[in-house]
């Protein structure tokens, strides 16, 4: 997290309270508006801060537990207590309105899909930066909040799936890339060649491609249409660069799974496991790099670009 983040956190979270318990009342009694604005301060501020050491579903569910639980000593015992027609006070009174809304947004969100933004060039030419997408929580079983283990299986992984997932080196950062190899196959990238259990996958020339990366350098590529499990594509290739840079090969766990050599490598991937690439091949942080994903890292399927401020010709593209 960064350090001006951290002060942010810091400044809502000294800000709320002041609110709170410096506001005048309005004539009637009532909290004033500024009261409100206190506990969202507070709120934001405590959700900010937790972020930086914590998983975004943890802080969530967090929230969720202790708003839950002011509504639910309210509703059955603090309630009861007050006379007709007066209010609750407003430490009850905010937290239990917040409750049902932070609830809903929880369950969505855990069960259904979760919005993600894409922040880099690594999937294109599908998927460019900007671009917001949904991702199917439930493409690959219903999985437990914060531990993500499946107790509901519901579909398996396919090879040509794009997922999201926590990042191996940093499971509070989620990526996206490409399924190349399944539990127990074995990938290989040669050259621009990239075969499947001894099987070529199909790769053919679709001209040329230029995108600005960072809106500054001018990045040419080569395009090529592949095609796995009946799942077609684009990529993207430079032809002055490697397969893969050896220098920013890491030493992840599975590694004596692979070989690497000057013109390419080969993975065996683990059991329980899966090998992950970027569309732009010469442009991306995946596999080849930082090992394998287990399954418990996935967060769900990518399937619909709902929004791109940059270019609204892309909204309701459904991923492929």
């Amino acid at each position: 997290m960064g350090t001006n983040l951290v002060w942010v956190w810091l400044v809502l979270l000294v800000v709320g309270p002041l609110l709170i318990v410096f506001s005048a009342k309005n004539e009637d009694g009532s909290p004033s508006s500024s009261v409100e604005w206190g506990y969202l301060a507070l709120l934001g501020g405590a959700f900010g801060l937790l972020s930086g050491y914590m998983s975004f579903g943890a802080v969530m569910l967090i929230i969720v537990l202790v708003t839950g639980a002011i509504w639910a000593l309210d509703k059955w015992l603090l309630a009861k207590k007050r006379a007709p027609g007066e209010r609750a006070p407003h430490y009850i009174d905010f937290p239990r309105g917040f409750f049902p809304i932070i609830a809903v947004v929880f369950l969505l969100r855990s069960f259904l899909a979760e919005p993600f933004q894409i922040p880099s060039s690594s999937m294109r030419p599908g998927l460019v930066v900007g671009d917001f997408i949904l991702v199917n929580k439930f493409s690959y079983g219903l999985r437990l909040p914060v531990s993500n283990q499946v107790v509901v299986p519901v579909g398996q992984v396919t090879r040509g799936d794009v997922v999201v997932f926590n990042y191996p080196e940093n499971e509070q950062v989620n990526f996206i890339k490409r399924v190349i190899g399944l539990p127990g196959d074995v990938v290989e990238y040669r050259g621009r060649q990239l075969s499947i259990n001894g099987k070529p996958v199909e790769h053919l020339a679709d001209g040329d491609h230029e995108y600005l990366e960072k809106g500054l350098m001018l990045v040419r590529t080569q395009q090529y249409r592949e095609a796995i499990d009946g799942k077609a594509f684009k990529v993207l290739v430079e032809a002055d660069k490697p397969p893969y840079f050896p220098n920013g090969v890491r030493q992840f766990a599975g590694r004596e799974n692979c070989e690497y050599r000057d013109d390419g490598f080969t993975c065996k991937v683990p059991q329980g496991q899966y090998f992950m690439m970027g569309d732009n091949r010469d442009n991306s942080e995946d596999s080849r790099y930082w090992g394998f994903v287990e399954d418990r890292l996935l967060v769900g399927k990518a399937f619909l670009i709902w929004m791109n401020f940059g270019d609204f010709s892309r909204i309701g593209s459904r991923i492929h």
